[in-house]
């Protein structure tokens, strides 16, 4: 089990430290299909509104062993579960040759896998995704494919050409990828099995099979065939569905990631519309912890509505319902939590982001539905999001990882005021409203010297019942603080109409940190500087990796690299001071270190070596350093290997004699 991480912003001064730190644990996910949670309906959801489940690895699991159980604990089949619990479409991605085109090696140079490997994640066919749409239609249910046009994952940072593809000429592959997509649709058709919807691309940010159909990229030097390629081979992969049988009640969806962009959608779909493409629905990704709040997402709809006058839909969305890793690969989620709103990484959470999400496309004219990315993707041997990992996904599925289904999975049903679950392991699922907040989001700790009056703030961010976070007012309790001497002071707020108290910790203490945004929540390396690559080390924006706060110092890089981070402090007080630093990573380096030089007018260094240990293992070390120069130089010594990674976060230089 990891340990759950601190969430801390601070803001430092000379004589005034302020911090922020988590009084709440996330949810454990032994104990997940145990919660209780509560949703709250949502007011005049249209009956048809798409309520619906990416679940494309499902023929990969099942064949694999992979087994799904029903709220009273019997297994079931997985379209019968999510039927009964509101769900009404299923969405299921299509790679064209999900093979390796040649031998994979690990970085130790282990054959990984063979040229002609399936590559896994699904290894979603056509063949694969005919079964899979055969038993959607079997259930009742409606299904949307999603041409990827690549043999495997597409997405903004990455958008490759089909391998049986690559040596077509522009004109060659505008005449394929029509007839790709029409004869693909018609297969699913002579099975029975048409789709009701259809994605011609996936997460198209920067177009789709790169280097003909790319719209930009950082190499000035790349022969790319720009918008213009683009938008021919959008139409016609648009004229590929129309001219599918039944292609005419078939709905067309262009589909981007960056859900709170405004900019983003103008740019390509004023290019769309100047393109003249044939299309019925805008397809947007919004996952809160990487694409913003959910008022961005509204004010984006709301100009999408406004100016396109489409349908629109949030055909990928997801939250974890645990921050808990359940196997050896690493999880991509992260912690949402902005300066006003966030969510608590538990079932509860999970179901209110979701319920969120719900409310807002369908507030918005023109808001038809909204997908949950891989719900289906438990922990199992052979069924990973790719044959030579594990799986980085297992808590963010609407199941336990040994293939339960949780609470949170009645959502689709209680955001229509119906269907109220109990589940055999003491779990439930019920409309509710009016939360109140229990806990705090950041409890409030503050520093100041003796005699000063602290900067309590005039709001905190709380939890509400439904684990959703909100920005509230507090008043403080009146405290005569040129009274107090040295130490702890604890202090109770009051928030208007509630019951529940805020906390407050004082210390009073003449220890001050000399480091400014010791945290790095600035987001920017202010005084400090960096010898060595930036795109290896850098700032990173991800409360997940951090240890109190957002972001941390964060180094990266395939290949391996030495640099030094570094500040200098001049015209300090002569004496002893205490350096320290907290880190974590996946440990592997050379050599990492603390370290101090400068403090005594020769060469000499003071260092601190630094061990990683894993994943958000966070461990703190410490120098002592006799300064009698009144200056000192501090900072951190990288030396990689190659693919090692780390972060290091709430960095402090205290004179402490």
């Amino acid at each position: 089990m990891l340990r759950r991480k601190q969430l801390k912003q601070i803001v430092a001064a000379t004589t005034v430290l302020l911090s922020f730190l988590p009084v709440y644990s996330a949810g454990k996910a032994s104990d997940a299909v145990k919660q209780k949670i509560l949703v709250e309906k949502v007011d005049g959801l249209r009956e048809d509104f798409m309520k619906g489940l990416d679940i494309s690895m499902i023929d990969q699991i099942e064949k694999t062993g992979g087994k799904f159980y029903n709220a009273r604990g019997e297994e079931e089949d997985i379209f019968q579960i999510i039927k009964d619990n509101g769900v009404n479409y299923v969405r299921i991605r299509l790679w064209n040759n999900p093979t390796y085109e040649e031998d994979q090696y690990d970085k130790n140079g282990k054959l990984t896998a063979k040229k002609g490997d399936k590559m896994g994640g699904g290894d979603n066919t056509v063949e694969t995704d005919i079964r899979i749409a055969k038993r959607i239609k079997a259930a009742g249910l409606k299904f949307m494919l999603d041409f990827h046009y690549s043999d495997f994952w597409a997405d903004p940072g990455k958008q490759y050409m089909p391998q049986d593809w690559k040596n077509l000429t522009a004109k060659q592959l505008e005449d394929t990828v029509e007839k790709f997509t029409r004869e693909t649709i018609d297969r699913f058709t002579a099975e029975g099995a048409t789709p009701d919807s259809v994605q011609i691309g996936n997460e198209l940010n920067s177009g789709f099979m790169w280097p003909i159909g790319q719209t930009w990229s950082e190499d000035k030097n790349a022969k790319i065939g720009g918008m213009k390629e683009f938008m021919r081979l959008l139409d016609r992969a648009s004229k590929g569905v129309r001219g599918a049988k039944g292609g005419k009640d078939i709905k067309i969806i262009v589909h981007l990631a960056d859900g709170g962009k405004q900019d983003l959608y103008k740019y390509v779909f004023d290019n769309v519309k100047k393109a003249k493409i044939d299309y019925d629905i805008i397809g947007l990704s919004f996952y809160p912890y990487w694409h913003g709040s959910m008022e961005e997402l509204k004010a984006n709809l709301e100009m999408l509505s406004k100016r396109y006058g489409k349908e629109m839909a949030v055909v990928e969305t997801a939250y974890a319902f645990t921050e808990e890793n359940g196997d050896f690969q690493g999880n991509v989620f992260q912690v949402y939590s902005d300066d006003a709103h966030g969510y608590v990484p538990s079932v509860q959470g999970q179901a209110t982001e979701i319920r969120d999400v719900i409310a807002t496309v369908a507030g918005v004219k023109g808001g038809v539905g909204v997908f949950y990315w891989e719900a289906d993707s438990i922990l199992w041997k052979g069924a990973n999001l790719s044959a030579t990992e594990g799986n980085t996904w297992e808590n963010q599925a609407l199941f336990s990882f040994d293939g339960k289904v949780l609470p949170s999975m009645a959502v689709w049903n209680l955001v229509s005021g119906k269907g109220e679950v109990e589940n055999v392991w003491g779990g439930s699922a019920k409309n509710g409203s009016s939360f109140a907040p229990y806990a705090l989001a950041e409890a409030v700790e503050i520093t100041v010297k003796p005699g000063e009056i602290p900067p309590l703030p005039a709001k905190v961010k709380v939890i509400y019942s439904n684990d959703s976070e909100g920005i509230v007012d507090v008043k403080w309790e009146t405290i005569d603080w040129k009274k107090q001497k040295a130490g702890k002071v604890n202090v109770e707020g009051s928030i208007s109409g509630q019951t529940f108290k805020a906390k407050a910790e004082v210390t009073l203490s003449d220890r001050t940190n000399i480091i400014e945004d010791p945290s790095f929540e600035s987001g920017k390396m202010g005084k400090w500087k960096l010898n060595g690559p930036g795109a290896a080390c850098f700032m990173e924006n991800n409360k997940g990796n951090a240890r109190t706060g957002k972001w941390t110092y964060k180094y990266w890089l395939a290949s391996g690299f030495r640099s030094v981070l570094s500040q200098t402090f001049t015209d300090i007080e002569n004496g002893t001071y205490e350096l320290s630093v907290w880190a974590m990573g996946g440990g592997g380096e050379n050599n990492i270190r603390l370290f101090a030089a400068g403090y005594d007018g020769t060469v000499k260094q003071i260092t601190s070596k630094i061990n990683n240990t894993g994943w958000n293992d966070w461990h703190q070390y410490k120098i002592r350093i006799p300064v009698s120069t009144n200056n000192v130089t501090v900072g951190i010594y990288l030396d990689t290997a190659p693919d090692c990674w780390g972060n290091f976060d709430d960095i402090e230089l205290v004179k402490v004699d």
